[in-house]
């Protein structure tokens, strides 16, 4: 049984990105993912942060991965797992299940 832990983090705003009309929004990404996650795996593994780009960010791994959502105009959610981007705008869960059995999160 895996012990290591796992950061998923979603990096997100209030609004909707403006080329993600109609798709989630990220707070309701990152709590979908949260239950989706919870389902399948064992996730006590897991931790889960939520990042609002549009907020000030003190920690400075966040802050400068804010930066690149705006620099390289990412589509939001960004969803990361252990720093490793795996998906933005619509995720998909396929994806972020990948990641995680590559970090070796146990199955339920």
């Amino acid at each position: 049984m895996s012990k290591k832990k796992v950061i998923l983090t979603v990096y997100g705003a209030e609004h909707r990105c403006p080329s993600c009309v109609g798709a989630p929004g990220s707070k309701d990404t990152y709590e979908w993912l949260q239950a989706a996650i919870g389902r399948k795996y064992v996730d006590d593994v897991v931790t889960y942060e939520y990042i609002d780009i549009e907020e000030e960010q003190k920690d400075e791994e966040h802050r400068k991965f804010v930066e690149k959502v705006y620099e390289e105009d990412l589509f939001y959610p960004v969803v990361l797992i252990n720093g490793e981007m795996i998906s933005e705008g619509v995720t998909q869960l396929k994806a972020v299940y990948e990641a995680l059995n590559k970090h070796g999160v146990t199955l339920q």
